[in-house]
């Protein structure tokens, strides 16, 4: 990737970012958001409040997220070479939400955090795949193994729903099935970067030998890459990735196979290039996902998995037509 396709997504980004926080029922426009972050005191208490408080960390927490699964995607789909992989086709998402769910269900938020079973969910369905899926090539045998293992998932996190009606907890349960930011905060934001940033940092610095897996494990092997180890790593990496991201927003679908995908077609496979420019992609998506889930039926708020459901499900049957012509 170039450095000006790089500095031109960086600076979308951004842009994205702000023209999100402007959007809202409480008019603010670029005037008030420039003197809130740079001269507060020009500033009411209540735009404060919004801009600080409110809207800047949903769009920081959505393009975190955004970022953080389509990482994992790419890799996904470098290391399994199937462009159909993502954390939510292979269920690993599903997992996570399952985890969550069961966590908050059962109780035991103060002795094992929701982030802790978010990811443990997640590292089991990721395993559950793996080992269903590695028998065969990478194609159509590891998607069914995904589907398979994601509506199992599915049925736990229904049945978790289902003994916890009337619960005091079933909202919050409900939260991590649909995906949303309503309950975005600075701590959310801390938390979630401070797994995306030294994860991308490590995965940049892999991109070589993910490039390596395309040759297959022999000839990875020849270039002095154990294709072993690697998986098992970057499986880890990216099972940690899925798991906070819905630990803070839910089960948010389909992120991490468009933006990726999207990015390979355009700036080839070389995943040094291609995993940063997809998480900045994933970024700008979800920020523009969540700002529409905001505002296309307000004041009330679509759940923004639907949003992302409603742009994933067409590229995904369109990858799969793709593949079979």
């Amino acid at each position: 990737m170039s450095l000006k396709v790089f500095l031109v997504l960086v600076l979308v980004s951004v842009g994205s970012i702000f023209g999100a926080i402007l959007l809202g029922p409480a008019e603010i426009g670029p005037r008030d958001l420039f003197r809130a972050l740079f001269h507060p005191d020009e500033v009411s208490r209540a735009q404060r409040l919004i801009l600080w408080e409110m809207r800047l960390p949903r769009a920081a927490l959505a393009f975190a997220v955004g970022a953080a699964l389509s990482l994992s995607g790419g890799v996904m789909q470098g290391i399994f070479h199937n462009p159909l992989a993502s954390p939510y086709v292979l269920g690993v998402a599903g997992g996570a939400a399952a985890g969550a769910a069961a966590v908050i269900a059962s109780g035991i938020g103060e002795t094992i955090p929701v982030p802790l079973g978010a990811f443990l969910g997640a590292l089991g369905a990721v395993a559950m795949v793996y080992q269903l899926g590695k028998r065969g090539r990478a194609g159509m045998s590891l998607i069914l193994a995904g589907v398979a293992v994601g509506s199992l998932l599915s049925a736990v996190t229904s049945f978790i729903l289902f003994v916890s009606a009337g619960d005091r907890r079933l909202a919050e349960i409900i939260f991590w099935t649909m995906g949303s930011f309503v309950r975005a905060n600075w701590s959310r934001v801390w938390l979630l970067g401070a797994a995306v940033g030294p994860s991308l940092v490590l995965l940049w610095g892999l991109g070589r030998r993910i490039n390596a897996l395309a040759l297959g494990d022999e000839g990875a092997r020849y270039l002095g890459v154990d294709p072993v180890r690697l998986r098992r790593l970057l499986l880890g990496v990216t099972t940690l990735l899925t798991g906070a991201s819905v630990s803070v927003s839910g089960t948010v679908g389909f992120v991490g196979l468009v933006a990726p995908h999207l990015v390979r077609l355009l700036l080839g496979p070389d995943h040094r290039g291609l995993l940063p420019a997809a998480a900045l992609c994933g970024g700008i998506l979800l920020v523009w996902a969540d700002a529409l889930a905001r505002t296309v039926l307000a004041p009330a708020e679509l759940p923004v998995g639907v949003i992302t459901a409603f742009i994933g499900v067409p590229f995904f049957l369109w990858l799969l037509w793709r593949r079979s012509g």
